[in-house]
């Protein structure tokens, strides 16, 4: 299950992802997104969701990504996987298209790609 939380946390509140078998909390590198996701990451814990993730998103710098693991680590939770910030992404968000259709091959698909391949390993190995 994708569940896009753009407009709030309520569906947490209301254990509607109870069940999930992973949750994966997308934080950007500025605060408010982090302190966002401490609170979904011990929500999720709360309702049982056995394996809840951090994954860093639209790192433009290692300070970015330095800043998001020890965040990460002073409120124990595991960032699984870090997403560049990737022009052709934001182009595609513009255009309302896939970011494959601007570019499959840009560093963001691939990271993305990668994490995909990752969840289906731990989900089926």
């Amino acid at each position: 299950m994708v569940t896009d939380m753009e407009a709030g946390v309520e569906h947490l509140s209301r254990a509607t992802t109870r069940g999930s078998d992973v949750m994966l909390v997308i934080a950007e590198p500025y605060f408010k997104s982090l302190e966002t996701a401490a609170r979904v990451t011990g929500m999720a814990e709360e309702l049982g969701i056995p394996r809840v993730f951090v994954v860093a998103n639209k790192v433009r710098t290692e300070m970015e990504a330095q800043a998001i693991r020890k965040f990460s680590e002073k409120h124990g939770f595991e960032v699984l996987s870090s997403i560049p910030y990737d022009e052709k992404v934001a182009e595609a968000s513009l255009l309302g298209t896939s970011p494959l259709d601007v570019n499959g091959l840009s560093s963001g698909v691939a990271a993305i790609e990668s994490l995909a391949a990752q969840l289906e390993a731990m989900l089926t190995g």
